[in-house]
């Protein structure tokens, strides 16, 4: 095992670009797996697309066909591979091969490993945006109380709107019945990504032309950030993007309290040396 990861490292190539990407020669990969003729591997390769594109992924996006010139100047045919291509080619190789079996399990806990780490990322941009949220909440609640909206109806008739405007009519309470979040619990904690940006951009613009037009009382506040949240329900729309039908993502309080007990946790190592 170790010894196929060492050689299926070291034909691994990396763009030079400002996000780089890693993949793999198919000719090199070829090799490696045992395989001789190029016409058998390339058998291989197709299954590995129709598995790909079976899985919901794009295989022009995990198999890029590129000439490549031999010495003696012929184009040589060759594909490059993303890790997820080299797995799916591994999981449609010749099982009889005994590298096929331990690229399969090298690519499938690399594959893995990757998509944990893209998952950690996902969360840890929710995290960032969920507390900007808070931010810009906490300062829209300082502006309308100094303008009008002060009792706890008032309050909590301007958010309400302002998610009705953003969701398409839909409440607060049934949004939460229609994504299977606890009453108790704050929407937001449940959210992904492109909704807490569209809250926060639709609020920030909200306090904004609160200042600039000198808006005051409960009516016209409130109306502020309904035309506000409808804009910024109309450029989600126009994205493709609704909403209401995004599933509820998993408990930012439960993510906040592990991230914190893993600092804990490299602290109290770095303190005991």
């Amino acid at each position: 095992m170790i010894q196929i990861q060492e050689s299926l490292e070291s034909i691994k190539k990396i763009t030079q670009d400002e996000k780089p990407m890693e993949f793999w020669s198919a000719r090199d990969l070829m090799v490696i797996l045992g395989y001789v003729k190029w016409q058998k591997f390339l058998d291989v390769i197709e299954k590995a697309k129709e598995a790909c594109t079976i899985s919901g992924q794009l295989a022009e996006s995990n198999f890029l066909p590129t000439p490549v010139k031999s010495i003696g100047g012929r184009p040589k045919e060759d594909v490059y591979l993303t890790r997820y291509a080299c797995y799916l080619v591994a999981q449609n190789g010749d099982p009889r091969k005994p590298q096929i079996a331990l690229a399969q399990t090298y690519f499938a806990t690399q594959t893995r490993r990757q998509e944990l780490m893209q998952e950690r990322e996902l969360q840890d941009k929710r995290l960032e945006s969920r507390a900007k949220l808070k931010n810009t909440e906490s300062k829209i609640e300082g502006t309308v109380y100094e303008r009008g909206i002060r009792t706890g109806v008032e309050f909590g008739t301007f958010k309400n709107r302002h998610i009705e405007a953003l969701y398409g009519g839909i409440s607060a309470v049934d949004l939460k019945k229609k994504k299977g979040i606890p009453p108790a619990r704050a929407l937001a904690d449940f959210d992904t990504d492109v909704e807490l940006r569209a809250k926060d951009f639709a609020l920030s613009m909200t306090d904004h032309n609160i200042k600039q037009k000198n808006l005051h009382g409960h009516y016209q506040m409130t109306e502020e950030v309904v035309k506000n949240s409808k804009a910024t329900r109309q450029t989600l729309l126009s994205r493709g993007i609704r909403p209401e039908t995004l599933k509820a993502q998993a408990d930012l309080k439960l993510l906040a309290s592990r991230r914190n007990k893993e600092l804990k946790a490299v602290v109290e190592k770095k303190r005991l040396g």
